[in-house]
């Protein structure tokens, strides 16, 4: 095997591919694989394209802004001019890209493709460890962030990484912003001339075992995904609008949102963030046609009753997590549409596997993409016979290339891409999920390592040794499970159980924390030390949503129904209170921005800051705010239940369920915008006003009143608070 001359300056990435005797095999069989050896991407997908269409077509679409073909290549030029000129870029060189889906990060993007840099794309929720890691690996030489995600690349926050690395801002005021600078420019470039298999882009894995996984991406590749899946199973059309959820940092998000539209002409829909319901208005408003999200969106837009606003797609792609039969068929009585479902890597950057229209088989992932060969092999590379479990093996124009890293070896073996999942293929050719093979834990569409959850939780000194394992749960699919030995002295209690998430969230990106948390005392080992994993998986199976109240204490945690988009004022609950059952109350709060991620995913703090304000306007409205000073949680659990985004209104509805001697018990319920559960629990407190101690027994009045002043005045949103009362307390 041969590389073509680089046109790179700085041999960073070819200096770090692997051995050529550990690449995949690799075949470019279609006509339309045949590239020529000089070939830059973006010029292909973006320079051709304005060639084709005109300066004046759409491209860019936003809820309140729209890009054409020729303003993106006028500003993906700007930034390229600045790249290279206020900051001396040389091809080669490395920039990490931070932000939302947003036309900046699309025209960063593309400027530093045009400057013959290499994007190295990362999670907006990535916290500073994370992207020390990351910038360590990459070595950027700068980084574009947007002004909002900034803080994190603060290199006091970045132990370890280099403290020198420029950050330029957009989207944010001020002379130094990335859009001042472009203003400055005239958007003249002439794109560099690259190599078709110079490296385009670094994409590192969504969860990875230990050190994160680089991999390389040549710019051959990023059109040959564009070549094959969405030239014969998509089958896009120039007049066609996309959108998704997927952020661009996910190569999933990346082919969808951004490779796919413009290869064909199409224009897209960039989404920050969006409920399944304004998902759903969405598409509706802007015509959207192709739509890219995961399973559980699609379930979550039918449970909201808005699948008559998806009248004007024309193709539906699920990739992220499995696409379970039954969902398929209700989507499809309910819309007529045909879920188009498929696996992909970002070692193999998009979808390998799929199937669309009539060749669907639904519950099964597909066939090979046209490009690509599959197998389902054995542990030796030896394929199995139809309808027994075995590995899934891929080859076709793109393949694994990690960088610099010996885990190539255990990827590509025999010229085979080892994906890590266990697969059944049938007489048919098609091929049937079974589940992970390895230690990654797919939830809600998101891959998390257990490896590097246990590697975050062991750095709390309340942890003696941890493990973490997926544990199955109905919505998630999987959730993440950590099996914890504490330290001498440590309570195993649901206290200790929030500081290790909150911890957790501090240190890796929140979604990755453990949503059920079990203390036990020694985790099962091999004679020779070795953890048993399988053992723990087993026992997480037996026990997904059980509580310990012991030795163990576990939270639960499930998303899938939607709670649509807050309007103006909610339901009115009890006017006045009145004197039957136990206490209660209902606070109603907004989702604030920094609550949930692009996906509809709310941190678990969030829940017990909403229950707790509840308990202190409860408190305040029964006269007793002076018994609990620090109020300590002796226990809290929360069921997930549904997803929630910014701007959401949600209503907590809080009510005493035992007033023991000392302690009190509460049971909650999150309602969204659409009166949909969204998380229920319980939490029990401790007596702790001043001098009270562990056995102090709450005096006869107050158990009394607790027990039958039954509910209380609501604090809705368009109700002020009353005098004295307490406020929502601020996010951690």
């Amino acid at each position: 095997m041969e590389l073509s001359p680089s046109a790179y300056a700085d041999s960073f990435c070819r200096d770090r591919l692997p051995p050529f005797s550990l690449w995949p095999e690799l075949h470019f069989e279609l006509p339309e694989l045949e590239y020529p050896d000089r070939l830059n991407c973006a010029r292909r997908l973006l320079d051709d394209a304005v060639e084709r269409h005109g300066p004046d077509r759409p491209c860019l679409l936003t809820p309140t802004e729209r890009w054409t073909y020729g303003e993106l290549q006028h500003r993906a030029n700007q930034v390229a001019q600045v790249l290279t000129e206020d900051f001396g870029l040389r091809p080669g060189n490395r920039v990490l890209l931070r932000g939302p889906n947003n036309p900046w990060l699309v025209a960063a993007w593309f400027g530093v493709l045009k400057a013959g840099g290499v994007a190295v794309t990362t999670m907006p929720l990535l916290r500073a460890g994370e992207l020390a890691e990351l910038t360590d690996i990459s070595r950027p030489s700068l980084a574009l962030c947007d002004h909002r995600y900034a803080d994190e690349l603060d290199p006091g926050r970045r132990p370890g990484s280099p403290a020198a690395l420029p950050v330029l801002t957009y989207g944010g005021p001020g002379p130094e912003d990335l859009a001042a600078r472009c203003a400055a420019k005239d958007g003249r470039f002439t794109t560099v001339v690259t190599a078709a298999d110079d490296v385009a882009l670094i994409a590192f894995t969504s969860g990875t075992t230990g050190r994160p996984k680089a991999t390389l991406h040549f710019h051959r590749d990023v059109l040959a995904n564009a070549d094959t899946f969405s030239r014969h199973v998509l089958k896009p059309r120039p007049d066609d609008v996309f959108t998704g959820t997927p952020p661009l940092a996910f190569t999933f998000g990346l082919g969808g949102l951004v490779v796919f539209p413009l290869h064909a002409g199409a224009a897209t829909l960039l989404i920050e963030q969006a409920a399944p319901l304004q998902l759903a208005e969405l598409v509706a408003e802007h015509g959207v046609t192709v739509l890219f999200t995961a399973p559980t969106a699609y379930r979550a837009i039918m449970e909201a009753g808005a699948a008559d606003r998806l009248s004007g797609l024309r193709r539906c792609v699920s990739a992220g997590e499995p696409l379970p039969a039954a969902v398929w068929h209700e989507f499809h009585a309910a819309t007529g549409l045909r879920i188009i479902d498929g696996i992909g890597a970002t070692e193999m950057l998009h979808v390998f596997i799929s199937a669309a229209d009539e060749d669907i088989r639904p519950g099964s992932t597909g066939r090979p993409v046209p490009g690509y060969r599959a197998a389902v092999v054995d542990e030796n590379g030896d394929r199995v016979p139809d309808g027994q479990p075995g590995l899934l093996a891929v080859t076709g124009p793109t393949g694994c290339r990690y960088l610099e890293d010996p885990r190539q070896a255990s990827y590509v073996r025999n010229g085979w891409n080892i994906t890590g999942d266990t697969y059944i293929r049938d007489a048919e050719g098609y091929f049937w999920y079974v589940a992970r093979s390895d230690d990654m834990i797919v939830s809600s569409g998101y891959n998390i390592a257990g490896p590097e959850v246990e590697k975050a939780l062991a750095t709390h000194p309340y942890v003696e040794e941890c493990a973490v394992v997926g544990a199955p749960d109905a919505r998630r699919g999987m959730l993440v499970k950590a099996y914890v030995v504490l330290g001498a002295g440590v309570p195993a209690d649901g206290s200790t159980v929030r500081e290790l998430q909150s911890h957790v969230k501090q240190t890796i990106a929140p979604y990755k924390y453990p949503r059920a948390v079990e203390f036990v005392t020694t985790l099962p080992r091999t004679g020779t030390g070795k953890l048993r994993r399988g053992e723990l998986r087993e026992r997480a199976r037996n026990d997904a949503v059980s509580t310990a109240v012991s030795t163990a204490v576990s939270t639960a945690v499930s998303t899938g129904v939607p709670t649509g988009v807050s309007t103006a004022g909610s339901t009115a609950a009890p006017a006045a209170p009145v004197p039957a059952g136990p206490a209660g109350v209902v606070v109603e709060r907004r989702v604030e921005w920094t609550d949930t991620d692009a996906a509809g995913h709310y941190h678990h703090s969030t829940v017990v800051r909403w229950v707790e304000a509840a308990e202190a306007v409860l408190l305040q409205r029964l006269g007793l705010s002076h018994l609990f000073g620090s109020t300590p949680r002796v226990h809290f659990e929360a069921d997930y239940r549904a997803r929630l985004w910014f701007g959401d209104a949600v209503r907590t509805e809080l009510k005493v369920t035992k007033v023991g001697t000392a302690s009190l018990h509460y049971a909650f319920t999150v309602r969204g915008a659409q009166g949909g559960e969204a998380a229920t629990g319980r939490m029990v407190v401790a007596h702790s006003a001043a001098h009270a101690t562990g056995s102090t027994p709450w005096p006869a009045e107050v158990r009394e009143l607790l027990g039958t002043a039954g509910p209380q005045e609501p604090e809705l949103l368009t109700t002020a608070p009353p005098s004295g009362g307490t406020p929502c307390a601020s996010q951690s």
